[in-house]
């Protein structure tokens, strides 16, 4: 995901094998254990978590994009995360950071595009049962139930859910939709109390 080659390589194939691009859905993303408090992350974990989860979305946006143009437009949907929205004092200072910028980079590709007819939104799911999450939780099932009591469905998203909205962004439904912040998280950042 960070290296242009490769990632330019990638859309000339599927163009080819495909007949053309129509959706991009710029996905990759990391959380390593050492991205921590800004006090304890060391610059290698930072430079790590912004080259697949910001720099990726980048490349991503860069060589993907002329394949919509070339098609007279498409959707992008760069997902970002509801940390982008709102700050937690459990850190992951390095993830929330790349996920910030997925967030802005989203917003002014929609303007730049728009009349070139590609919108690009930004996904922002809650927390998601996804393998990376879960491996975090089975090492500390405390931290699991300090972060669930804050989750108005009292739930993790399910992978299909976020699934769901992707295929909305991507599809003719959603033809006005540009440049949004599209929060598919149960109502976290709604939320400042939540029923007990």
């Amino acid at each position: 995901m960070s290296d242009p080659s490769s990632v330019e390589a990638m859309y000339a194939e599927t163009a080819r094998r495909y007949g053309g691009i129509d959706v991009l859905y710029n996905n990759a993303g990391i959380m390593p254990a050492d991205d921590d408090s800004i006090l304890v992350t060391e610059p290698d974990a930072w430079d790590r978590v912004q080259a697949v989860n910001a720099r990726g979305v980048f490349l991503c946006c860069k060589y993907g994009i002329p394949h919509l143009l070339t098609r007279g437009g498409g959707s992008v949907i760069n997902v970002a995360s509801f940390v982008a929205i709102l700050g937690a004092a459990t850190s992951q200072i390095a993830y929330t950071a790349s996920k910030g910028a997925v967030l802005a980079m989203s917003r002014e590709l929609a303007v730049q595009f728009a009349r070139q007819g590609v919108r690009v939104n930004a996904l922002c799911p809650g927390p998601v049962e996804t393998p990376m999450l879960m491996r975090l939780f089975e090492s500390d099932p405390a931290a699991y139930e300090r972060r669930r009591v804050h989750l108005p469905m009292g739930r993790l998203a399910r992978a299909g859910e976020i699934a769901q909205a992707a295929l909305f962004l991507a599809g003719d439904e959603s033809s006005y939709v540009n440049g949004a912040t599209f929060l598919v998280d149960g109502g976290l950042t709604a939320a400042y109390v939540t029923p007990e």
